[in-house]
């Protein structure tokens, strides 16, 4: 059995006698009943995922994996690809949007080079990233399928070693990605995977016009007419239209539901690479907290078919995790709610009946 069909199997149903044992303490929390809404059933979701009525969320790491895309030959990014190497840099040196927002939510980076197009090796030597390479890019999916089946297989088994080598140290992870152009392969996989139309799910990624647009919802429709991904089979369509980081973000999504561990969804990219791990083990689902509503088209698309409510809309379109870091802060609060607030008995005050 490989490292894949191994980490599925260990995936089981959340905890409902803890949820169950949650709901009944925040009932008699001192306060109207339910008062603080999606909170309280953040609490009881947590108290599911962790098999306990005082879920530890402390140790909080977000992991953001970078990969190239060969689509970006299309036109579809307003940048070049070697902005993918230097934003890796920029993480490094702690000046990127997800630096400064896993400071707010106390929690530590992990940068994964799972496929980026230029050379990572000195950062992966000195250990300020870690190299799991499956190739120096995708190929061209408006051409032909983006990799083989082996190289999908591997892309998520790589990012089930990478939680699965941070898992001691961690309680509660979050998803992140980084990548020119891969906004379009994630379009491409929304679209296979949930049957919605190309230009329903393809948004602006990282700001072009309105003729831009159109050109990209054309090459994501010429991907999908090429490739023609089978949307029963989650690796196809990794393998023909999605990247590696997509494919590493699936993989961490999977440990997280084998460790019963609640892992945070960031944005479209992070959704993607979710809607691989619900095609591979859709029990998978029950532990992915949608972070937030990010104002790409296809974003609440992939979300309504995972069943995921998002827990903030701040009409952020940025990725690298930046949705997942804000969202650990909802996260300690609901566990806060539910483990510090008394109960009217405990606070011996009254309250109404029933």
């Amino acid at each position: 059995m490989g490292l894949l069909e191994e980490t599925v199997s260990r995936i089981q149903p959340p905890d409902q006698a803890a949820a169950a044992a949650a709901k009944e303490r925040l009932d008699q929390l001192t306060m109207p009943y339910w008062a603080l809404g999606r909170l309280m059933d953040l609490a009881m979701e947590l108290a599911a995922i962790t098999g306990s009525v005082k879920p530890k969320v402390d140790r909080k790491i977000i992991v953001v994996m970078a990969g190239d895309h060969g689509v970006a030959t299309e036109g579809v990014s307003k940048y070049p690809q070697e902005v993918t190497v230097q934003m890796v840099a920029n993480f490094v040196n702690g000046g990127a949007g997800i630096n400064a927002l896993a400071k707010v939510a106390d929690a530590d980076l992990a940068i994964v080079d799972m496929g980026v197009a230029g050379d990572l090796d000195e950062l992966a030597e000195q250990g300020l990233i870690i190299s799991k390479k499956i190739g120096r890019g995708t190929a061209n999916i408006a051409a032909g399928p983006a990799m083989s089946r082996q190289d999908a297989v591997r892309a998520v088994e790589a990012g089930i070693d990478v939680a699965l080598s941070l898992a001691e140290a961690t309680d509660v992870f979050g998803t992140g990605d980084m990548g020119i152009a891969n906004t379009t392969p994630s379009s491409a996989i929304i679209a296979a995977m949930t049957g919605a139309a190309a230009a329903d799910v393809t948004g602006r990624g990282t700001g072009i016009d309105d003729d831009q647009w159109q050109q990209k919802v054309s090459v994501v429709e010429r991907i999908l007419r090429t490739n023609q991904p089978n949307p029963s089979d989650a690796l196809d369509v990794l393998a023909k239209v999605g990247g590696f980081e997509i494919g590493g973000i699936a993989g961490l999504i999977l440990a997280a539901a084998s460790l019963r561990k609640p892992i945070l969804v960031d944005g479209l990219i992070s959704t993607a690479g979710a809607l691989i791990a619900y095609g591979l083990c859709p029990a998978a689902a029950s532990y992915m907290i949608a972070a937030h509503r990010s104002v790409e088209k296809g974003h609440i698309i992939a979300l309504d078919h995972l069943g995921k409510k998002p827990l903030l809309d701040l009409d952020m379109r940025l990725g690298e995790g930046t949705g997942a870091a804000l969202a650990m802060t909802l996260v300690n609060a609901a566990v806060r709610v539910l483990t510090e607030v008394a109960t009217f008995e405990e606070a011996a005050v009254s309250h109404a009946d029933k």
